[in-house]
């Protein structure tokens, strides 16, 4: 069975797959249930599943993951949702000393099957606070899973994925790619949750994103390709833990990469790319890795945001840079 759908519909599809297939999902978050969201990711659900499966709940974000923890606890698989990037950061304490260490701390008896849905990133014009980027903040945790879907095959999947793993998730879904279009087969067989994926394939230079930012590099691949140069294009899909094999098998390959997230270079996810894979294939480079991101500052206001974010322009700039090496 497939569909054409947005990446927004799919996640919601696949809740709805996740809340009728166990009835100890459950989905909660601030206007979750009569509203649907504020991106109306979860619209309907309520009304087919019951206030008792799809919580509204009061606007306390630490509040929210400290309930779910204490559900996961009696054996509940919560879904949260965290309304905007930015407002994670009341419950970054529940996240961070109870919800990662629960299973280390009981020697593996405890597991807290938890996903944390978290729109996240740029490009939709939105004031403070509603367009950040912390996906490295969770990546350093250990015991946390951070995966960031860039299409809506990847997200109906990676979803319900998460809601099985007995591991907590932590769900980054691109707002900007929200309404995106794409081909979701819902009877499909996916791969493992934390697998790499070459998206394009190329010769000449590697680039790896995950979430927004793929499909930026696609385009980029498409402006180099009438220059002649051929990218492949490599879809991380998971940032914690990352699929380095397959980075290093593209890079042996191309002899050339760049790491683009809209987040900071500054201590992202793309320096951890970069040192690792100078570890395994310092021989097969040809020229070091490069790193397109934000600033080192805070995101700007909404008519600024386009000189803070990576664009067209930018990548194309690193390429051409790792290419004159």
């Amino acid at each position: 069975m497939t569909e054409k759908m947005a990446l927004a519909k799919a996640i919601n599809e696949s809740l709805r797959h996740a809340l009728d297939a166990d009835p100890k999902v459950l989905v909660m978050g601030e206007d979750v249930g009569k509203l649907g969201g504020v991106f109306r990711v979860t619209d309907g659900l309520q009304k087919d599943f019951g206030e008792s499966r799809v919580i509204d709940t009061p606007l306390a974000e630490s509040g929210i993951v400290g309930t779910a923890i204490g559900l996961a606890l009696r054996g509940y698989r919560p879904v949260v949702e965290i309304q905007f990037d930015g407002f994670v950061f009341p419950a970054y304490d529940q996240i961070v000393t109870q919800l990662a260490k629960m299973h280390a701390r009981s020697l593996g008896k405890v597991k807290l099957p938890v996903v944390v849905r978290i729109p996240y990133g740029g490009g939709i014009g939105a004031v403070e606070h509603h367009s950040e980027s912390p996906e490295s903040l969770f990546a350093h945790v250990a015991g946390l899973k951070v995966v960031s879907p860039s299409n809506a095959s990847d997200a109906y999947w990676m979803m319900q994925q998460a809601v099985q793993s007995d591991d907590p998730v932590i769900f980054f879904e691109p707002k900007r790619r929200y309404w995106d279009k794409g081909e979701v087969d819902t009877e499909a067989i996916p791969g493992p949750l934390h697998t790499a994926r070459v998206v394009r394939e190329g010769t000449d230079l590697t680039l790896a994103a995950y979430g927004p930012m793929v499909k930026l590099c696609q385009e980029v691949a498409d402006a180099a390709a009438e220059e002649g140069r051929s990218l492949e294009v490599l879809d991380l899909r998971s940032v914690s833990p990352i699929d380095f094999d397959s980075i290093q098998a593209s890079v042996e390959k191309t002899r050339r990469l760049v790491v683009v997230h809209e987040a900071p270079v500054f201590f992202g996810s793309g320096a951890e790319i970069a040192a690792r894979i100078t570890e395994r294939s310092f021989y097969h480079l040809e020229a070091p890795v490069l790193r397109v991101g934000g600033y080192h500052a805070p995101y700007p206001p909404a008519r600024l945001e386009e000189s803070y974010l990576p664009d067209l322009d930018r990548v194309l700039d690193a390429v051409d840079r790792s290419l004159a090496y």
